[in-house]
């Protein structure tokens, strides 16, 4: 599990610093801290990316791994809508999700954290 996640607003020249840093550090051997990091442009994209109802829904897989019925139930939402944002999240490499048997009901989907901590900084101006 990645220790944690970073969130960001950032311009693409600050992006591509980052990353010539991180690239310099691996060619000379660096570790590196564990820390992934997802830059938007836009702040407000990054908002609507990670809404309030997103924003819960990963704080409950961060305490423990859950399925889709368990966050639909815990977080009073649509199944459906569940689905959508986890295949979002998932997408963005924030969770991951993995299918497993269901005794008596077929399979279902527990979706896991991947990383300890997500921290979200955004940068206004």
């Amino acid at each position: 599990m990645t220790k944690k996640i970073v969130v960001r607003t950032d311009d693409v020249a600050r992006f591509f610093e980052r990353a010539k840093n991180a690239a310099q550090r691996a060619g000379q051997g660096g570790e590196f801290d564990g820390k992934v990091t997802l830059s938007f442009e836009d702040p407000q994209k990054m908002f609507t990316v990670l809404s309030v109802s997103r924003r819960r829904l990963m704080q409950e897989i961060m305490q423990e791994p859950k399925t889709i019925n368990e966050l639909s139930g815990r977080l009073h939402r649509d199944r459906s809508a569940i689905t959508k944002d986890v295949g979002l999240l998932e997408r963005m490499g924030l969770i991951i999700s993995q299918r497993q048997p269901n005794p008596g009901h077929g399979v279902q989907k527990l979706v896991k954290a991947v990383a300890a901590k997500i921290e979200m900084v955004a940068t206004l101006g």
